[in-house]
């Protein structure tokens, strides 16, 4: 089991910054992804970018140039920079854990990012 714990979530103006960041402990994979989705009300989650534990990142094209995803193996957590912030970010932002070894997810319990004037 992985548990997946988030902070960082809140209120910003449009064209400000959030950071998220998410510790994950328990048993943790060698083969493992990292990343952030999101789901907004009425729309499926959907993925918002990820990391490998060899470092590789993948982006959906909306956040492309605006969020960083980046990881600290020391610590076990993963972060988000979110910058130029749109009222379409606004979302339920929930951390992941994939296991490429048992093909399994893990979730964390979600934090709101709200971005509005």
């Amino acid at each position: 089991q992985v548990q997946l714990v988030e902070s960082g979530g809140g209120l910003v103006q449009p064209g400000g910054s959030l950071r998220l960041s998410c510790e994950a402990s328990g048993s943790i994979s060698s083969f493992h992804v990292l990343g952030w989705f999101r789901q907004a009300p009425g729309k499926e989650r959907e993925m918002v970018a990820q990391i490998t534990n060899g470092g590789a990142t993948s982006y959906a094209d909306s956040v492309k140039g605006r969020f960083t995803i980046s990881r600290d193996n020391a610590k076990n957590t993963v972060s988000l920079q979110m910058n130029s912030l749109k009222a379409d970010d606004t979302a339920v932002y929930y951390c992941n854990h994939y296991d490429a070894v048992t093909n399994k997810n893990y979730w964390g319990q979600g934090t709101q990012v709200t971005v509005s004037s």
